[in-house]
Parts: C-alpha cells; sequence; structure tokens
C-alpha cells in the first residue's frame, strides 16, 4: 500500500496564500532592534554577546546571541497594541484556524498546563484519554482535576496505544455527568489519528467542551494531501507543538482557542501567564513567527515533496526482508480514521529482534537517532522543510544493512514481546496522592501500594503508573525493562527507578 489519506477540500494546498502571512513581525522587530546596536544596560547579562563565554558565541553564532532580547522592550512586546508581537500570534491563529493563538516558551507541556488550569474553573472532573502525555498529568495535579479515564484501542499485535473512539468518550461522559471537559490525544507517537469531528459532537452533545492534544499534528493544517485538523473539526483548544515538525526552536509551541465559546479566552489567557516564564525567550517565540510564516507559505508545496518521498521510503522498506511499515491500515483499528505520513513508523518484528535493539544498532553503526523505539517498532520523524529525498535513503540503507545481518543470527519468528501492563485503578486523586504523606522505598518493596508519583517510560512519555494508582509488579518489570534498553523515566524523583514514592497509608 503506497500514498498518504485521501484529500480534504478548502485547504491551504488549494487556496491563494493570504498575503499577510508573508510577513513575519516580531522577528523583523527583533532583529531591526539587533542590528540598530542599543545601549543594553538591562538583562540578559551576555549583553548580546559581548559580556558571553566565547565557546558559547562560537557555538551558537553571534546573532543568536544578538536576538535574545529581553521582555517588554518598546516596539517589539511592549508599547501602542498591536505590538510585533501581538501581531504575530493573530497570525498564527489565523494561520492554523483559531479565534486566538498563545505563543509559549515553556514548551507544549505549558500548554497542558494552561489547559487544565482553564478547565479548573468551572469544575473539577474531566474525562481524560488514558495515554496522555504525562505532561497532561501533570497539569492535572496542578490545577486539582480528578480524571475519569477512557482507555485508548490497544493494538494487541504491536503492543501500542492507538486512539480513544467516540462512542468510548460517549460512555465515560455518561459515567460522569459532572465532568466539565473532555481531553484526548491525536495524532498518537506513531501517527494513528483519531475521530476528533466525532469526538468532538460527542463531547459538544454532553454539554463539555473537547481539547484536543494536537503536538504531533501542528503541520496538518497546512496541506490537502493530510488529514484535516482538530481545529477544523471543531475542537474548543487544541495544542500545538510547532517545534516537532513544522521546524520553531525546541521547547516552543502555540495554544490555539477553538470558535464556539464553550471557553472562556480571558481565563485561557490567565492561566498561560501562570506557568509561563517573567523572563520569555525572545528566540523562542521568533522561531515560532518564522515557522508560522514558512508553513504558511511554503508548507504545501514542501509538504507535497515530504510525502512523496517518505512514500518512495515505504515501498523500499516493505521491500526488505522483516520490515514493514505502519500505513493507511492503522485505519482498520477502532477509533483511528486516518494516519501521518510524516511518522516513518518500521514494524521490526520479523527481524526477530526489538525496535530497541534495532534503534542502539543504528545509533552504534550508522550514527542515526529515531524519535521512539518500542518492543515492536521504532518511528522516525521528517519535519516540513527537510529534504527528505536526500535523507531518507540513508536510513533505509542502514535498515536494510540491519536486517541482513539480523537475518544471519536468528531463525524463526520475532520473540515475544511484554506488552504494556494494564492501566491500575485511581486509588486516590492525582493531587491527593502527589502531596499526600509519602515514603522513598526501594523497587522491590513498592508493588502493591499506592504511588505518589507518576512513571512514565519515555518516550513517548505516556504514565505507566500515576500518582494514585496502586503498583503492580508487572507494571515495574515494564519500566525496568524499558530502562535497560536506554529509555529513561520521566515523573520519578528517582530516575534510576532505584527508589519509588509512594503513600503512606
Amino acid at each position: 500500500m503506497t500514498g498518504a489519506p485521501s484529500p480534504r477540500p478548502g485547504s491551504t494546498t488549494t487556496q491563494e496564500v493570504d498575503p499577510e502571512q508573508r510577513e513575519a513581525p516580531y522577528l523583523d522587530a527583533l532583529t531591526e532592534y539587533a542590528e540598530r546596536d542599543p545601549g543594553r544596560f538591562n538583562v540578559p547579562g551576555h549583553k548580546g554577546g559581548i559580556g558571553a563565554d566565547p565557546q558559547l558565541v562560537e557555538a551558537l553564532g553571534a546573532g543568536a546571541l544578538e536576538h535574545d532580547i529581553p521582555a517588554l522592550i518598546e516596539g517589539i512586546d511592549s508599547g501602542p497594541e498591536p505590538t510585533p508581537f501581538t501581531r504575530a500570534q493573530e497570525l498564527a491563529a489565523k494561520a492554523w484556524g483559531a479565534e486566538r493563538s498563545w505563543f509559549l516558551v515553556n514548551g507544549a507541556s505549558q500548554g497542558n498546563h494552561a489547559a487544565c488550569l482553564s478547565l479548573r474553573h468551572t469544575g473539577t472532573r474531566v474525562v481524560v484519554q488514558r495515554n496522555v502525555h504525562s505532561s497532561t498529568i501533570d497539569g492535572l495535579i496542578l490545577a486539582g482535576l480528578q480524571p475519569s479515564f477512557v482507555a485508548p484501542v490497544l493494538d494487541s499485535e504491536l503492543g501500542i496505544a492507538h486512539c480513544a473512539t467516540p462512542e468510548d468518550l460517549d460512555a465515560g461522559l455518561t459515567k460522569s455527568p459532572e465532568a466539565i471537559a473532555a481531553m484526548v490525544v491525536s495524532p498518537t507517537y506513531f501517527g494513528a489519528i483519531a475521530d476528533v469531528a466525532g469526538l468532538a459532537d460527542v463531547a459538544h452533545s454532553h454539554g463539555v467542551p473537547l481539547t484536543v492534544d494536537e503536538a504531533w499534528g501542528a503541520h496538518l493544517r497546512f496541506s490537502d494531501e493530510l488529514p484535516a485538523s482538530a481545529l477544523e473539526l471543531g475542537a474548543d483548544l487544541v495544542l500545538s507543538s510547532v517545534h516537532k515538525l513544522v521546524g520553531s526552536l525546541g521547547q516552543s509551541a502555540i495554544l490555539h482557542l477553538g470558535p464556539g465559546g464553550r471557553i472562556d479566552e480571558r481565563v485561557v489567557d490567565r492561566s498561560v501567564m501562570l506557568v509561563e516564564s517573567t523572563s520569555p525567550s525572545a528566540l523562542l517565540a521568533g522561531s515560532l513567527d518564522a515557522a508560522r510564516r514558512h508553513a504558511a507559505i511554503n508548507g504545501p508545496k514542501l509538504l507535497s515533496e515530504t510525502i512523496a518521498a517518505l512514500g518512495r521510503a515505504r515501498d523500499e522498506i516493505r521491500g526488505v526482508p522483516g520490515l514493514d511499515v505502519l500505513d493507511e491500515r492503522l485505519t482498520e483499528q477502532p477509533g483511528v480514521v486516518a494516519w501521518d505520513p510524516l511518522r516513518l513508523a518500521v514494524d521490526v518484528r520479523g527481524t526477530g529482534a526489538t525496535g530497541l535493539r534495532i534503534a542502539m544498532l543504528l545509533r552504534e553503526h550508522d550514527d542515526i537517532n529515531v524519535e521512539l523505539a518500542s518492543q515492536t517498532v521504532i518511528v522516525a520523524v521528517f519535519g516540513i522543510g527537510e529534504p527528505a529525498a536526500e535523507r531518507a535513503p540513508s536510513l533505509v540503507a542502514a535498515l536494510r544493512r540491519i536486517a541482513t545481518e539480523l537475518g544471519g543470527e536468528t531463525t524463526g519468528p520475532a520473540p515475544p514481546f511484554a506488552p504494556p501492563p494494564p492501566w491500575a485503578k485511581l486509588e486516590l486523586g492525582p493531587r491527593e496522592a502527589f502531596f499526600a504523606a509519602q515514603e522513598a522505598v526501594p523497587l522491590t518493596e513498592c508493588a502493591g501500594r499506592i504511588a505518589a508519583e507518576a512513571l512514565a517510560a519515555y518516550p513517548p512519555g505516556v504514565p505507566n503508573v500515576l500518582p494514585g494508582e496502586r503498583i503492580s509488579s508487572e507494571t515495574i518489570d515494564f519500566v525496568r525493562d524499558t530502562l535497560v534498553h536506554g529509555g529513561t523515566l520521566r515523573g520519578a524523583a528517582d530516575r534510576t527507578l532505584g527508589t519509588v514514592r509512594v503513600v503512606v497509608e
């Protein structure tokens, strides 16, 4: 199978580009300020580079330090409205089709925290897809929200979680009539895209807004060769992690408010500010302005080229014995209506090795780093401006060599893998458990105890254990196995997993 999802009408590829999108007002203002070389008797202490460590200047370039400009500078983000900064956010809202957009310089995590704080103004109960990112769980703790979880569809063959179905969300909201919002994820780390239109219809029929963590789908808006974005499909609050695939600097993202008035714009504004640094990075915000312009002007053409190149790469990988790819066949899974072709997800089970081992071999022998490795799959990602036709062949060649070498040392079917263990029932609310009397116990003694912290094998950063859940020995074995094979742990005070913090009962 080849190709990408069916085109949709009315997207940016088939429409004339708004001339306003050719502007980058905030980036232009930063550049003008740096070029006139004003007296810098304010922070930061590197003073535009003259006070910086020479190696830092050499590594980052003088331009980066010259454009590292503090907040509240007249003519940049202060003065008569709209300031260049305000204007940049307005252009982002137009580009993504939002009522209002907020630049985030504390990462997409800040957006999830702000979303939870915004929802808390209307109540405490929320219905949440269980495989949300750990930053959403952090947001629940910060806001004091009480989650009722909806399990996503689990792929029994690949051992990975996909999307929540509208039917399951409807059941979850029916069981929690006091819920004030529904929170879901689309696309997933593996490229599965949910039925956001159906999920939005369900949420709205229950009188609640739908928030979508679309961290991995910031590019969807910019090509009719891609599935529609969450905002186009009726979502009320959407997180775009622009740095992931659209090309802004790491730790930059945008939070978008959808139409319909189901979430108060002023509340979102306050919540964003509450969890934002009072010294926001001009470099990160400037990169968002530039990435928005690049996507709006050049995204359709670049995405078309990237999609075609990755289609060819998938064809080649399918021809390698032992390898397969995740593609439009994902839509055969319940709740999955489309897939994202910018994710090159490779099923490695036929090699007789795990994805974790394949990723290690790629790194050690070819100096190639992939985004994610699981027991069964590795995931490589491609940005919209990346010359995929030039870069994908090196990955394909490395995978072909590894598969050939492994074919000589393994026989028979792939070894059985340990799928993630079932998620436990919450015994305490996440905030209650996080602030409860607690103790650190050795890993060997924590089974059966209530967790006071999250344990999230990273990537993909989905918590295997939440604060408030009872820890099972199976879960501990799974997380420990991930660490042994090169993964990392987020949420735990002891990142080595020597001890785990649990609630004193």
